[in-house]
């Protein structure tokens, strides 16, 4: 799926690769752009709408649905990282209700809308999903968490004709990385290889230099088999 006269609604949209993608969508042509955040975005283009949204707050998830007609294309891009150490459960609870349970809000909310549209849900993840960073345990678990709820999606909504797509990104130049003196990319370039990823049709995105290091045998290593497999048990119980 492409952009190009496409709607497309973005959470977290006010700064990082949020803002990117924002900017990226309009370039590619989308018609219309939901922006989604707790602080406005400053665009003066009037193909972005602006949605006070915090992904832990039913009610405004509920806000944001009754205002949209229509959607082609979700993208669940809100989240936080804060360094911890397991030692306290309200972190990972914090975590968990943001990464995980505000990425599942946004989708079944918007679900009808996409089954409509025969749409897209894009998960923006971390390659801390596949491989613990043990500096940020807790993010790392609820991006973990995240890609299971993406892959199950990804079975179950595949007879609605909803495309489900993980992105898997290493260190980009956010405020949620700031402290990490390592390589990162930036998050222009990485909105771009997301809508990239998207009109190629891949299910799981790679989309910088670091990431992509995973991407060469992915398609064919054994957890994406071991994916396709389980995945088939959803088709077969429809069948049946």
């Amino acid at each position: 799926m492409t952009v190009k006269d496409r709607s497309v609604l973005i959470t977290g949209a006010n700064r990082g690769i949020g803002q990117a993608l924002v900017a990226e969508a309009l370039r590619r042509g989308a018609t219309r752009v939901y922006a989604a955040s707790r602080r406005p975005l400053n665009d003066s283009d009037r193909r972005v709408t602006h949605l006070p949204l915090d992904v832990t707050n039913a009610a405004q998830i509920q806000a944001a649905r009754e205002s949209i007609e229509s959607l082609d294309i979700l993208i669940n891009n809100a989240g936080v990282a804060l360094y911890d150490d397991l030692s306290d459960r309200a972190v990972l609870e914090e975590h968990l209700a943001v990464n995980l349970f505000g990425t599942y809000g946004m989708t079944q909310a918007l679900l009808p809308l996409l089954t409509r549209s025969r749409g897209a849900i894009v998960n923006v993840l971390s390659v801390a999903a596949v491989a613990a960073l043990p500096i940020i345990p807790a993010y790392s678990i609820s991006k973990a968490a995240a890609l299971s709820l993406s892959q199950s999606l990804r079975a179950l909504l595949a007879e609605r004709g909803v495309k489900v797509h993980v992105v898997l990104p290493g260190p980009v130049d956010t405020d949620m990385s700031r402290g990490l003196d390592i390589p990162k990319a930036s998050p222009a370039s990485v909105a771009r290889a997301i809508f990239d990823g998207v009109a190629n049709g891949d299910e799981d995105i790679f989309p910088d230099a670091m990431s992509a290091s995973l991407a060469a045998n992915w398609s064919t290593g054994p957890i994406k088999a071991l994916e396709r497999q389980n995945a088939a048990l959803v088709q077969e119980r429809v069948a049946s």
